[in-house]
């Protein structure tokens, strides 16, 4: 790994432009959500001095301090299980949300969001693999929620996410990420709903998933290095930019 976030930063973005390269596709179409789970305010501020200004948090009990120690201009996506009981902390906290597993989530989400006015754009997160260890709806329950979305003040159904199985060989993630975008194309085609967007793609797989066509990549380590154990909630005050 090189030697300064910075160095990490640069890197990523020449191996985001070659991946896109590979697959005939503009950098700008490819958007990184820096994964700064476990890593502090300190951490983020760093990253958003190398110009990152899109995060990603799993655990609202970490993000809920943290986002409130970080400069104001940043933009929080959640990226991790999300229980319904956490919906309302979520809804105010986040721009967007990647890992709608259920109907019901869904649906609680909605209903926090009118509570507000607001709308969340967010994403289905799909199970393709299968494996009874991860979270994500079965593709065959994916139909009957856009249908059901459609009807749903507040939700903004924007795309699907998957996560694979983790191969040490990047290049055995291809098939699920492959078939994630054929199902979000049958989807697209079947419901009118747009789904621009595909989240795939950690730090072992992210130019695959790239050349498969994500449009937001999730990375973590490659960026921050190795996670730490995870942040206690700290009172402290908040960032104030000049």
């Amino acid at each position: 790994m090189n030697d300064t976030l910075q160095d990490r930063f640069d890197d990523v973005r020449r191996r985001i432009g070659e991946a896109c390269a590979r697959a005939g596709r503009k950098p700008e179409t490819v958007r990184l959500v820096a994964v700064s789970k476990t890593f502090g305010p300190d951490a983020v501020k760093e990253a958003a001095e190398c110009g990152q200004v899109l995060f990603g948090e799993s655990k609202v009990q970490e993000a809920k301090p943290k986002i409130s120690m970080c400069p104001g201009h940043l933009e929080w996506h959640m990226v991790g299980h999300l229980q319904r009981n956490k919906v309302r902390d979520v809804t105010r906290l986040f721009r967007m949300i990647h890992s709608v597993d259920s109907l019901r989530l869904l649906e609680t989400i909605s209903a926090s969001c009118q509570e507000t006015g607001s709308s969340m754009p967010v994403c289905l997160e799909v199970n393709v693999s299968g494996e009874r260890s991860k979270f994500g709806m079965l593709p065959e329950d994916v139909p009957a929620t856009l249908e059901k979305a459609a009807t749903l003040m507040g939700v903004d159904i924007v795309g699907v996410m998957t996560i694979p199985p983790f191969a040490e060989d990047p290049a055995e993630s291809r098939p699920f990420f492959k078939r994630l975008r054929e199902l979000r194309d049958e989807w697209h085609n079947a419901s009118g709903i747009e789904l621009r967007e595909l989240s795939m793609g950690m730090s072992n797989d992210f130019e695959v998933a790239i050349e498969e066509g994500a449009t937001l990549i999730r990375l973590g380590t490659v960026l921050f290095g190795e996670r730490k154990a995870a942040l206690k909630p700290v009172d402290a005050e908040p960032i104030i930019e000049s």
